[in-house]
């Protein structure tokens, strides 16, 4: 890349290299502060891909600082460079391409396992600079390190940094110039470990220190008991504190704006576009003359309300308190604590953070399964959001197509899903070849999350959902309006109409929003609603729209992140689990 592209240099600033912008690699262990060394050292505007051929996604931005001007990459956090997951195999590929300089985060609470990379990134002889992070916490820790000692063993250069206030961050980028290769060089797993121990021996001294309350709340939150109650506690505040902020953010905001501003604009658009396939397209259908936000079915009406109306509230909320947990150090924990149930699923404790995204939205949920380990486990874990996790919006609809019957009907779609969702689990799990790696992951210590980082990292991930489902959202809506317009999802449901009648119980005017909810499920059980359907055929329609495709996007984000072989598995997955878990229904409910 030309160093004519960075904004410093158009500035003034000279770069290190002349040829090329200077190529820094930031690297360290899972949980030591890289994302948010990152962020203080780029700011926000950075490039976010995955490696080609893989899942596993990495970060990219530009250092601009007097006269450094360089690319830094955030590489996959690694606990060695001899591969026991992608992200390993990944960060080792990426070291292997080469570099100008690498910016080492070691975690100085936990040096011994921290050095175990840090020898093999110092062996390849690159200029390094070693920011020694969290070096507050381990002096609370009674945790005390000679820096100039372990400057010696290790060759380079090292500043105490604390990455959550900033401090000594300056340092790194200011004596980048600095950076030296190492003397160390390429070692056997036995000689390394004989280094580290003699480098530990060393540097590290370490004094007694009574347990704190918050020592007592880590120990408590990853406990296999009390550390689940709590996580059922933990998760049932976020919820409500999630719906509450989605909620109000709806009222209050979004709804205002769609309903004072983007509504009447729409609304001359479709005076001015009359009658014919252009409206039809744009606007969609009209309701008593008007237009329906929600179910007009309009790539400028429907698809932008359902986007930005009714899911991005929500997922501004969730990425909120997730990132807050993730930051404060919680995730980890509830991971540990939910792995032996997940495992009996075939995929591991991490599982539970896309499943938990997938209550916010489907899509984000699907696209979070990037950190879980193998083919088999990304499978199995979409699969499963897919068919046993509402999202918000399809949850608001449950109430709307149910509420009325009573609670006890919508209470029982969360339960049939939940059973569903197990033995769907249980089930892949015995018969799809590989294997689900165990959970191996360091529990970080509490810390108080930095507000700037927490900021950076909400702006990332919603900035990433815009990316990533925007364009599918208003592209499912599109291809749902040609479908519908050449009488195709018309004709499809009327030639499934018997077996809805024989099979499920409904009458034949459900077929067709039966059939569109593969295409958009919320939507498709707004259609249910005037068609005057008993308690029991409605509850029936419910369960089979919410086990299949929650929308077309989700169809392609799968597409896109298993395959589509594997796409079309999981598909067949979901239909044969909603049509069998709705004929069990039907007859259940008609025996009693």
């Amino acid at each position: 890349m030309g160093c004519k592209d960075c904004g410093a240099c158009s500035a003034g600033e000279t770069p290190i290299r002349e040829d090329r912008r200077m190529r820094i690699l930031l690297m360290g262990n899972p949980n030591v502060g890289k994302s948010v060394f990152f962020s203080r050292l780029t700011g926000v505007h950075a490039l976010s891909s995955n490696y080609p051929g893989t899942t596993v996604g990495f970060t990219q931005g530009v250092i601009r600082h007097k006269g450094l001007c360089a690319d830094l990459i955030d590489v996959p956090g690694a606990y060695t460079l001899d591969p026991t997951n992608e992200a390993e195999e990944i960060a080792r590929r990426i070291i292997n391409e080469g570099a100008d300089r690498v910016i080492l985060v070691i975690d100085a609470t936990a040096l011994e396992r921290n050095l175990v990379m840090a020898l093999q990134v110092l062996a390849y002889h690159i200029p390094t600079i070693i920011a020694l992070n969290m070096t507050d916490e381990a002096r609370h820790k009674g945790i005390l390190l000679d820096v100039e000692r372990l400057e010696k063993e290790l060759g380079v250069p090292i500043y105490k940094t604390v990455a959550t206030t900033g401090s000594g961050i300056s340092d790194i980028v200011d004596n980048m110039d600095k950076a030296r290769v190492s003397g160390i060089t390429a070692m056997t797993k036995e000689e390394r470990w004989q280094k580290i121990g003699h480098i530990i021996a060393e540097v590290q001294t370490v004094t007694h220190r009574h347990h704190t309350l918050l020592d007592r709340a880590e120990d408590i939150s990853a406990h296999p008991l009390f550390g689940g109650l709590a996580g059922i506690v933990i998760l049932a505040l976020s919820f409500t504190l999630i719906r509450f902020l989605g909620e109000g953010l709806v009222d209050h905001i979004f709804d205002p704006i769609f309903e004072n501003l983007w509504l009447p604009l729409l609304n001359k658009l479709s005076a001015f576009l009359g009658e014919g396939y252009l409206r039809s397209l744009l606007i969609g259908r009209l309701f008593d003359g008007a237009i329906d936000l929600e179910q007009s079915m309009g790539v400028l009406s429907t698809g932008f309300y359902v986007e930005f109306g009714m899911v991005l509230p929500y997922i501004i909320a969730f990425y909120a308190a997730l990132s807050f947990l993730e930051d404060l150090g919680y995730l980890p924990r509830l991971a540990v604590v939910f792995d032996a149930l997940l495992h009996r699923f075939g995929i591991h404790g991490y599982a539970i953070i896309p499943t938990l995204l997938g209550f916010g939205c489907n899509v984000p949920g699907i696209l979070a399964t990037r950190v879980l380990e193998s083919k088999r486990e990304r499978f199995i874990a979409a699969t499963l959001i897919s068919v046993g996790v509402p999202c918000v919006s399809i949850q608001a609809m449950l109430a709307s197509t149910l509420g009325p019957f009573g609670v006890k009907y919508v209470a029982s779609v969360y339960v049939v899903l939940l059973i569903v969702w197990l033995i769907l689990g249980r089930l892949m799990n015995l018969t799809l070849s590989g294997f689900s790696p165990e959970l191996i992951v360091e529990i970080p210590p509490y810390r108080i999350p930095s507000l700037r980082a927490w900021m950076a990292k909400l702006w990332f991930r919603i900035k990433d959902f815009f990316l990533e489902a925007t364009p599918l959202v208003l592209g499912g809506i599109f291809l749902v309006n040609i479908l519908d317009m050449a009488g195709i999802l018309e004709r499809i449901g009327r030639a499934l109409t018997p077996f809805f009648h024989k099979v499920l119980g409904l009458p034949p005017s459900t077929a067709v929003p039966v059939v569109m909810g593969m295409f958009r499920k919320d939507i498709a059980m707004g259609l249910l609603i005037p068609l005057n359907l008993t308690a029991h055929q409605m509850l029936v329609a419910v369960i089979v729209l919410s086990m299949t495709f929650p929308c077309i996007a989700t169809f392609v984000v799968m597409w896109k992140e298993l395959g589509a072989l594997r796409m079309l598995e999981a598909s067949a997955l979901m239909i044969c689990s909603a049509v069998t878990a709705g004929a069990l229904l039907n007859l259940f409910l008609a025996a009693f």
